[in-house]
C-alpha cells in the first residue's frame, strides 16, 4: 500500500510539473518577450540543449520560448527568447 501511494504521488508530481513547463514555439504571435535565457553547461545533443533551455525558461516564469542560437563542437551551448 505504501509503495502504491509513493508511485501515485510521484506520477502526480511529474504530470503537474510538466503541465506548467514553457512550450517551444516557432512564431511568438500574441506573446510578449520578457527576456532571454542561455545555457553553456555542456549539452551533448540538441535534445539535451532544448530541455535545458526549456527548464530555464520555465524557472524564469515564461509560458513559451524560442531558441535563437545553438552551436558548439563537442558540447553545445545556446540561447532562447522567452515569452509570456
Amino acid at each position: 500500500m505504501k509503495t502504491l501511494l509513493i508511485a501515485v504521488l510521484t506520477f502526480t508530481a511529474a504530470v503537474a510539473s510538466s503541465a506548467f513547463a514553457a512550450q517551444e514555439i516557432n512564431q511568438p504571435e500574441g506573446l510578449q518577450k520578457v527576456g532571454t535565457v542561455s545555457d553553456s553547461s555542456g549539452a551533448t545533443s540538441l535534445t539535451d540543449l532544448e530541455a535545458k533551455l526549456q527548464a530555464k525558461a520555465t524557472e524564469a516564469g515564461a509560458s513559451a520560448f524560442r531558441i535563437t542560437s545553438a552551436g558548439g563542437n563537442n558540447t553545445l551551448s545556446g540561447t532562447a527568447d522567452i515569452y509570456r
